[in-house]
């Protein structure tokens, strides 16, 4: 089977090649750099005919960009996988889609499962919410794949907190299950590889860490490990982004375990990783260097 990774300069399109080149897959990179500006009439130009199945790791996880570039988020959110799937249906094509928790609004006090409708309260969420319906509609060989919090975000704003004095606010109010990167890799190319053996597995599926948290525990873990400044203060209140994240985003993810046999891994096993592979991406060594004039 031929997959074709659509990636961005973000971490897990690294990743994830590097796991699906390790089987026996033939995989196909393609770089979309700058999503929002992506000419959607160029796919013919850029997946290759012999392509099977399209996985889209572009992982849109941070409702704060998204209400600062709503168009960008659109076109990201919404037209690239739109655009994708119509052209997999056309060209008997499949298309692995990732969303997010963000599509929920919250309110539910139990776990939502995966045939819980969207009620986003967010601008990311509420365009990831028309992208499954879209998907549905579009292309029956689809897999949806929501994920709840990315780890890398919260580990990235303990980590840039350190420029002021005031602490760093993180709501207590606020529960969810963060995954890794590494992690999310794994149960993408355990996927895949199921639906190279002819498995018609296409819905909806969930994933994220085994173990829900609130957001100011979250920052108190991360702030204790190896490779993070010890003078962090994590404070258990609301910030401005604050009204950004939904009360309650965890997941019920027996549904993937079901199908694909997929467990969930407590995100804590690759809480360090992520540390050291965030100090170490690109996109650190970049904060790092200095502003040219």
């Amino acid at each position: 089977m031929h997959v074709l990774v659509v990636h961005d300069y973000g971490p897990l399109g690294r990743v994830l090649l590097e796991r699906l080149r390790r089987t026996h897959l033939q995989v196909s990179p393609l770089l979309v750099s700058d999503p929002a500006n992506a000419d959607l009439h160029a796919l013919e130009n850029w997946i290759p005919e012999d392509t099977d199945l399209i996985v889209n790791a572009l992982w849109l996880v941070d409702p704060e960009k998204a209400e600062d570039n709503r168009e960008a988020t659109h076109q990201a959110a919404f037209s690239l996988p739109l655009a994708l799937a119509e052209f997999a249906r056309d060209r008997n094509m499949a298309l692995l889609q990732l969303s997010s928790c963000y599509v929920f609004d919250g309110r539910k006090q139990a776990a939502y499962i995966a045939s819980n409708p969207g009620q986003p309260v967010n601008e990311l969420g509420r365009w990831q919410w028309e992208c499954e319906q879209a998907l549905r509609t579009v292309l029956p060989r689809h897999i949806l794949l929501r994920t709840g919090w990315s780890l890398a975000r919260f580990i990235e704003k303990v980590q840039k907190s350190t420029a002021g004095n005031e602490g760093l606010h993180l709501p207590g109010r606020c529960k969810g299950q963060p995954v890794a990167v590494q992690d999310l890799a794994r149960v993408i190319t355990a996927v895949v590889l199921q639906v190279d053996c002819g498995a018609e597995v296409w819905g909806t599926y969930q994933y994220a860490g085994a173990e829900e948290i609130n957001l100011y525990e979250l920052g108190l873990a991360i702030a204790g490990m190896p490779g993070i400044p010890e003078d962090i203060r994590i404070v258990d209140e609301v910030p401005e982004w604050g009204h950004l994240e939904p009360v309650n985003t965890t997941m019920v993810c027996s549904k993937i375990r079901n199908t694909f046999g997929i467990k969930q891994l407590p995100w804590r096993t690759w809480l360090s990783e992520e540390v050291a592979m965030l100090k170490t991406s690109p996109e650190a060594e970049a904060d790092k260097a200095p502003a040219s004039s």
